[in-house]
């Protein structure tokens, strides 16, 4: 009885001392994995736990309550033509920096023919509410200066997500900062310069109305968003080109359309033919293209 008692004791003794390094080796396998899940993180995202709560903050509040009810106001009240002439004339104040940018990476066609485009829009198309010169074929051929940055060598550096401008880079912010120097950037009062972010901002959440779905059903709308960011980067420094693979085309569009709600930069708008002059058909009605 006596020996039961005490092989009783022992056994629970061994028994927590076996429980202790088994919890132990359990812990320190649970911090191995976790170094490991840091160790394999994105390095293209350091800043990821900070970015990931603005970027719930931009899109479940700010765009939420704020920007895509604007939108689909500004949609419904302003007309067609009227959509088509204020975004043309926004993105005609952009000419001059696409004229620096192209000449600056050794484009000089491209960068005459933005040069070109600003003249006769802000001309013959009434102050760039006309694109004129789409219409005799000189097409835009739109450069930042982050993207001649990107072409001398220079890193995006960390992904940042923005308060409001959502996903950015220290390359793009400062590009932008300098395409905004350029005439007649430069030189336009603030008010102006507003109405014509706003317009710009508008007509980029406006397209991306209906594919607002593909973004709530992926897996990882963050990293979704990152990743079409930088891949959207590759494709404007390579003119296409990730690398030696260029990207499919339904890839592209993507990019381009997220870009145009996330980044807020200007999406392509067809002018329709109110813009022309009259004719039989009037304008559409369900927006720009």
């Amino acid at each position: 009885m006596k020996f039961s008692k005490w092989g009783s004791v022992t056994a629970l003794v061994l028994a927590s001392l076996l429980g202790g390094c088994a919890t132990q080796q359990a812990s320190q396998q649970v911090d191995q994995n976790n170094n490991q899940v840091q160790d394999a993180g994105d390095p293209r995202d350091p800043l990821e736990p900070v970015n990931r709560v603005m970027w719930d903050f931009n899109w479940e509040v700010l765009d939420a309550y704020i920007l895509r009810p604007i939108t689909v106001g500004y949609v419904t009240v302003m007309p067609h033509f009227a959509r088509v002439g204020l975004f043309n004339a926004a993105e005609n104040l952009q000419e001059p920096a696409n004229f620096m940018n192209n000449m600056f990476q050794g484009k000089v066609d491209d960068g005459m023919d933005s040069l070109a485009r600003f003249v006769l829009n802000s001309t013959v198309g009434l102050f760039g509410t006309i694109d004129v010169a789409n219409h005799i074929g000189i097409t835009k051929k739109e450069e930042e200066f982050g993207e001649t940055m990107g072409k001398w060598g220079v890193g995006t550096g960390p992904f940042l997500m923005l308060p409001a401008l959502g996903p950015n880079d220290p390359r793009s912010f400062s590009g932008n900062v300098v395409d905004g120097m350029v005439y007649p950037m430069a030189i336009i009062d603030g008010q102006f310069a507003i109405a014509r972010y706003l317009v710009s901002l508008l007509e980029g959440r406006a397209s991306l109305i209906d594919q607002e779905q593909q973004l709530e059903q992926s897996v990882d709308d963050y990293a979704f968003v990152k990743n079409a960011y930088f891949e959207n980067l590759a494709f404007k420094v390579t003119d296409g080109k990730s690398g030696d693979k260029a990207i499919e085309e339904e890839q592209l569009d993507d990019f381009a359309e997220f870009e145009a709600m996330l980044e807020y930069e200007e999406m392509d708008v067809e002018d329709d033919s109110s813009t022309d002059g009259p004719e039989e058909d009037g304008p559409e009605e369900d927006g720009p293209e």
